[in-house]
This record gives C-alpha cells, structure tokens and sequence, in this order.
C-alpha cells in the first residue's frame, strides 16, 4: 500500500501514475479538498479537521512493505520505526538511517525561525528535477518492494 500525506502533496498525479503502472493500492489522505481519482487502485480517505489527523491515521496503519509520500517529518519518522519505507515529495528516501539526523536539523531550524520572526522564506520552490528524482525514487521503492516479496 501506499500512503499519501496528501495535504500540499506537489507530486499525486505522479503517485497515481507509477501505482498503476505496478497495480499498487493508494490511500490518498487528507482533512478535504482534494478532488477523489476515479482510478479504482486509489482510495480517497477525508479524516476529522484537526492538527496531524492524517497524520495519525497514516501512522496507525503503515508499516513493512508500505510506502509514506510525505514532507511531515515527524510522520516521516513513526513510519520508519514502524518499517514503512518513506519518501519526501523530492524524492529524498527518509530511512533509519537518516531520520534522526532529518528530525534534529528539522527541530533546530524550528529553534532559528522561533528566535528571528523576522526572517522570511529560506526554502527553495518544488522545481521539474524535484519531480522527476520524485518519479524516479518512487520506481525503484516499488521495484525493490516487489523483488522482497515472495
């Protein structure tokens, strides 16, 4: 299965494109306002209006042989522990590997912007080669998924 942080997701029509091209199960996720995919492999899912709800609901059912499209690094990191594989809208792979290092760097920017409330913007724009590592990372997830099952 994979799940979809769906929220300002830059990158659904490119998860609904390489799911069916592996006849992959998509649960797209969010508190509203996404139009539903007529696509049968993908699943609308409406959660309560609330903070991180889906969040939460992401998080209670991912796990080893699911993947997580998100930017939310704290989901990031309850999937990982919980063995889902995770990958950012960039097509940055977030692993057990990495995560703790993501988490501290995410917590520590928090810190900086906190500390200046002047300072504005910083982070760069979602650009063609972010979608395009995005589609290619995703290929060799689901790839590497179906070569471990048996």
């Amino acid at each position: 299965m994979i799940y979809v942080d769906a929220d300002a997701c830059p990158v659904k029509t490119e998860v609904e494109k390489v799911a069916t091209r592996h006849r992959a199960k998509v649960a797209v996720v969010s508190n509203g306002g996404i139009r539903p995919s007529a696509n049968p492999l993908l699943e609308t899912v409406i959660v309560p209006d609330g903070p991180d709800e889906a969040d939460k609901w992401i998080a209670e059912r991912a796990g080893p042989g699911d993947v997580v499209i998100t930017g939310d690094i704290p989901l990031a990191a309850k999937v990982v522990e919980a063995g889902a594989r995770v990958l950012k809208h960039n097509g940055e792979a977030l692993t057990a590997a990495n995560i703790g290092n993501v988490l501290a760097t995410r917590d520590l920017m928090a810190d900086l912007r906190a500390a200046d409330p002047f300072r504005q913007g910083g982070g760069k724009g979602f650009s063609k080669a972010d979608r395009s590592r995005f589609l290619d990372a995703l290929e060799r997830v689901l790839q590497s998924l179906k070569r471990e099952t048996p």
